[in-house]
């Protein structure tokens, strides 16, 4: 087993800028490959082909102000398979502003704690860390706000520049794309605080623009997560969203309306802006979507969307606290439930429930190559109760009937385990076929390790354990892409 790490790799920065930058938060200061790595548990499968990416903040210089996650320079983690080989390597996304502090060897910019965009005494930083896609044989990094979607080379992680097609619409990109890797499409949207506050787009697997529209909103909203059908995009405007006044302040406040509906827009992939149809549910905040798809039964063509409904908190007497929902989403303390909403696209009929009323669940995976087709499985995160962003298990649901069907946890307390990807086997026999991967970091032994899974039972442990010679900071998301996604794979020997 690697020794511990070393405890002041844990508070780079001192204690001055409070937890979230100590201990499994903690930023690393450098870009390292490793090869040849010990094996603790089993060995590599030879038929687990790809790279395994994961995209986090790990501020390089100490900040300016208060911080929050979203700040940080987004820093990738990278695990690369071949044929039973393994390398695991990390980089920093050469953003704009991170090229401009590097020049400087200083930080610039604020956080979102003390400004929004448009200040020019104190700028907003889009640092590229909150996901990871694979699309048109590269991946691209993006932010949480919306900001410019970075192209990443999977092999090196090295910056290749700004996605081009994206750009020129004058627009930016959210930090939750989807790729339908059957037509090799690019399905995103934007928001700002200006009409008509969305806009919604297609890029082909060219990387060239196909669609783009505007989506008329009430108002600036906060959406974090679309989905996505083989005809159709959702796309949400959920009932928080910045206090006006702060707002014109350039201040950054979040609220909750729990006097307004939830409410999903559905939108053919190539559709206008008046084809959006909206139906509408109970009030609620909304993080992450597993997948969603079409079904037809006897009263017409359905959508059905499984995701991660954010509960809102409630007082004593069961009303919803809509002060305290919002603090909780904006310092990231998650309380989640797996639900499934459905929209008639014929009647106009809505229904929603949810799958599992008992589990705190998050982070949600699936095998990405059925990206807007009928999943059975999900792969997500056990929340820690109380800690933020701190993993403590991976759960295998079944989408339909919402039954947990295995799970796994080296140490509930003290386990911090990344975004897990289902990646699938070189020749699948079945949509469970293949290895779930997340890196783990033990809070208390002070190591990290790659963790393998069989995707078809997490309950069995790791079949294969990798050693990692130092912490990888907790993040935000990641993804898997397969080996004949990635442009150079055959020539990368």
């Amino acid at each position: 087993m690697n020794a511990p790490e070393r405890v002041e790799n844990f508070a780079p920065f001192g204690e001055d800028h409070g937890p979230l930058l100590t201990g499994p938060y903690a930023p690393i200061p450098d870009e390292s490959v490793f090869t040849d790595l010990p094996l603790i548990k089993g060995s590599i499968p030879a038929d687990l082909n790809g790279v395994y990416m994961r995209c986090g903040p790990n501020p390089r210089f100490a900040p300016q102000g208060r911080y929050h996650p979203f700040d940080g320079d987004g820093m990738i983690h990278a695990a690369e398979f071949r044929r039973g080989r393994l390398t695991v390597r990390n980089r920093w996304v050469r953003t704009e502003a991170w090229q401009r502090e590097d020049a400087a060897g200083r930080a610039m910019y604020w956080g979102i704690r003390e400004t929004l965009v448009g200040r020019d005494d104190k700028p907003l930083k889009d640092s590229a860390n909150t996901d990871l896609v694979g699309h048109a044989g590269k991946a691209l990094a993006l932010w949480y706000m919306s900001g410019d979607a970075y192209v990443i080379d999977p092999l090196t992680l090295a910056t290749l520049g700004k996605q081009r097609a994206i750009a020129a619409t004058g627009g930016k990109i959210s930090a939750h794309a989807k790729v339908d890797e059957v037509t090799g499409d690019l399905l995103y949207f934007d928001y700002g605080n200006e009409p008509p506050y969305m806009h919604y787009g297609v890029v082909g697997p060219d990387g060239q623009l196909k669609h783009h529209v505007a989506i008329d909103l009430p108002g600036p909203r906060l959406p974090h997560d679309m989905a996505v059908t083989e005809h159709y995009s959702i796309v949400h405007d959920l009932p928080l969203f910045h206090n006006e006044d702060a707002l014109k302040l350039g201040r950054h406040k979040v609220e909750f309306h729990p006097e307004l509906p939830t409410r999903f827009g559905v939108i053919p992939r190539y559709g206008r802006s008046d084809e959006v149809r909206w139906f509408e549910f109970t009030p609620c905040f909304l993080y992450h979507v597993v997948n969603a798809w079409e079904s037809t039964d006897a009263s017409g063509e359905w959508i059905e969307m499984v995701a991660c409904r954010y509960m809102p908190a409630t007082t004593p007497d069961g009303r919803i606290d809509a002060q305290r929902t919002a603090k909780n989403v904006a310092e990231l303390v998650m309380t989640a439930r797996l639900w499934r909403w459905r929209m008639n696209l014929t009647t106009g009929a809505t229904e929603e429930r949810c799958l599992d009323a008992e589990r705190n669940v998050e982070f949600p995976t699936y095998n990405a190559a059925l990206t807007g087709r009928r999943t059975r499985y999900g792969y997500l995160v056990d929340h820690h109760p109380t800690a933020i962003l701190q993993w403590n298990g991976i759960r295998k649901y079944d989408l339909d009937t919402g039954e947990s069907l295995s799970a796994w946890t080296d140490d509930v307390e003290h386990s911090w385990y990344s975004e897990p990807w289902f990646a699938a086997a070189d020749d699948p026999q079945s949509e469970d076929h293949g290895y779930v991967i997340a890196f783990q970091f033990n809070a208390a032994t002070k190591r990290e390790t790659l963790d393998i899974f069989d995707a078809r039972d997490l309950g069995r442990g790791p079949v294969a354990q990798v050693a990692i010679p130092r912490h990888i900071p907790t993040g935000f998301h990641g993804c898997w892409i397969a080996a004949h996604r990635i442009d150079g794979w055959d020539r990368a020997r």
